[in-house]
């Protein structure tokens, strides 16, 4: 499932994503969220969230279980 939809993506969840430093490279980094920072329901790159690891970026995948 991908992350475009702010739905999808709840706190405690976890998922990756590609931070700004990372878009060019497409470097994905995993983590829990802990915030949803985009407050529309969707966006076409990902919905952004701040990891519990304080890192922030847009959601590119939601690994299935």
């Amino acid at each position: 499932m991908n992350g475009q939809y702010r739905k999808a993506i709840k706190p405690g969840l976890l998922v990756k994503i590609v931070q700004k430093q990372d878009q060019r490279s497409g470097i994905l980094t995993e983590g829990v969220v802990r915030d949803i920072l985009t407050n529309s329901p969707t966006h076409p790159h990902g919905i952004k969230v701040r990891l519990e690891t304080g890192e922030i970026g847009r959601v590119k995948e939601i690994p299935e279980e």
